[in-house]
């Protein structure tokens, strides 16, 4: 279920005209609705509720009853409604307070045989682990249920054991988690730093053989390295919005809808339950605004840490902010086709061979409405892609019809990375002079000036909003997936999630060819 953007909350005012009186909302923006109505009969988290308040003697905030029902949901035959649950919600909410007393719940109510508990890496599920052992052996309803022997301590066999067979143990995020063990309940906290399916692949198959077998994942956003949250998430998804798909992965999502502005209270109520609770407001409303000043990875880390919302890359390489805001649309952009004497190509492939894109950039003058000069931008545009197994055999046959059909002044590569295998082959090609490579007034130029300087010096454009580009699916994926790839006091752009980024590199040739070719003889209209 979705969640209008507007909170619907009556604690939550329509606008935000007095944001004192914004509170965070106790329902999230997003959530897998139930099957049935849900009673004592058909959750167990009404008797979770009570475990905590009266045994845990930690009583859950609002949003943690309101997950705490929802999530334990059964079906009619008394198994967990969802096998699979995704948790998603801002920092510092409550998110491991409510996980710990699940945890403590199958273990000492539910009396799962075999629990586990990961985290960020191995140390930091030890702490967890370490933290409830001593919660547990200090709190005197629980400690009847453990023997003298209860905690065993011997590296790499730690476990914490209850009178009722019970055993609770933790692993790192890898693919050794639960090998050669038949896996009950897992609190997978942290999703977002699973950044490969290993740990995924070896615990949840443990659980493979357990009719009743639960997974709760509890964590804030990611990027696109966080493959984990995105493979969970888009089936919950797809479930919630069409009513199709699998009924047993579940999504509880607090967050801020997409392109929230960071200072946007009603979107920040959203994301934190606790917002004006137990979270100061005015502090997170000033790190937002320190935030949007900054940009950048201090930008990106305030999305996914304060609003949950997913970002392409955590360390930006462009900030994406600045790129939406020079974006116009496809009536209002340029036709490159009409300023050829400025016009400069740029090729790159992905790493892997499987995308190329060509891009294309001209330095122009800008005109006020009497038709003065008053400055000059870059203005970009993709002129071709491939993309597959086979693209660069495309490539390298549709590249010299292109070349031939735009005309521009030059076509530059960066020959010390994968293009420089579709140079070298273009340049051996046999053919009758009507097929002469280059064509005619096409300059070819290999990039071999810095690639740090290249790709810093997009950023900058960017950063002073002298780039002009249409809204182009492509760029905008490309760019806004490469992150910051140092090289010693510079950086290139990296690649950190699955999908290829050769448009940022073939961007940024672009502008910078665009911008160091000298002035055309002829006027601003095409030769």
């Amino acid at each position: 279920m979705t969640a209008p953007d507007q909170p619907a909350n009556p604690l939550i005012p329509s606008t935000s005209s007095d944001s004192s009186a914004i509170l965070g909302r106790t329902e999230p923006r997003l959530w897998t609705p139930p099957l049935r109505e849900l009673t004592p009969d058909t959750s167990y988290g009404f008797e979770l509720i009570t475990f905590a308040r009266d045994v845990l003697n930690t009583p859950f905030d609002p949003w943690q009853e309101w997950l705490s029902i929802h999530a334990g949901e059964l079906l009619p035959d008394g198994r967990p409604r969802f096998r699979v649950l995704l948790v998603l919600v801002a920092r510092q909410n409550g998110k491991s307070i409510w996980g710990h007393a699940l945890l403590k719940y199958w273990l000492f109510v539910d009396r799962a045989e075999l629990v586990l508990g990961t985290s960020t890496d191995r140390s930091y599920a030890k702490k967890a682990w370490a933290k409830i052992c001593e919660e547990v052996k200090a709190n005197p309803f629980l400690a009847r249920k453990l023997g003298p022997d209860a905690q065993r301590l011997t590296i790499g066999e730690e476990a914490l054991t209850t009178l009722d067979g019970a055993q609770y143990y933790f692993a790192a995020n890898n693919g050794r988690a639960a090998r050669s063990a038949t896996l009950h309940r897992w609190l997978c906290d942290e999703v977002r730093e699973h950044r490969t399916r290993d740990a995924w692949n070896s615990a949840s198959n443990a659980m493979n053989a357990v009719a009743d077998a639960q997974i709760v994942g509890i964590s804030n956003q990611g990027d696109a390295t966080s493959v984990l949250i995105d493979s969970l998430r888009d089936p919950a998804m797809a479930y919630i919005e069409t009513g199709e798909g699998d009924s047993r992965i579940g999504l509880f999502e607090w967050s801020s809808p997409p392109g929230s502005e960071p200072t946007d209270v009603g979107a920040l109520a959203m994301a934190n339950p606790n917002f004006g609770r137990r979270l100061d407001r005015d502090a997170l409303i000033a790190a937002g605004q320190r935030a949007a000043e900054a940009g950048g990875e201090e930008l990106t880390g305030y999305q996914t840490e304060a609003m949950c919302m997913r970002v392409a890359a955590l360390n930006p390489a462009i900030n994406p902010v600045r790129w939406d805001a020079l974006a116009v649309p496809d009536d209002e952009a340029v036709d490159l086709a009409e300023h050829r004497n400025r016009l400069a190509l740029c090729l790159d492939v992905s790493l892997d061979g499987t995308h190329a894109t060509l891009v294309g950039a001209a330095l122009l003058p800008d005109l006020d409405d009497d038709g003065e000069v008053t400055g000059a931008r870059v203005h970009l545009e993709v002129i071709e892609s491939w993309s597959g197994a086979g693209c660069l055999k495309a490539l390298r046959a549709d590249l010299p019809t292109i070349v031939r059909r735009v005309k521009p002044r030059v076509l530059g590569w960066f020959p010390a990375g994968p293009a420089a295998g579709v140079a070298a082959a273009l340049a051996a090609r046999k053919g009758p002079q009507a097929e002469r490579w280059p064509p005619r007034g096409v300059v070819l130029e290999p990039l071999t000036a810095e690639t740090t300087a290249v790709c810093m010096g997009l950023a900058e454009q960017v950063d002073a909003g002298e780039i002009v580009h249409p809204e182009d699916e492509l760029l905008q994926a490309h760019l806004k997936s490469a992150q910051k790839l140092k090289r010693g006091d510079a950086w290139v752009f990296g690649r950190q999630g699955a999908g290829p980024i050769d448009g940022s590199y073939a961007a940024a040739g672009a502008v910078h060819l665009a911008r160091t070719l000298p002035p055309p003889k002829s006027p601003l209209t095409a030769v």
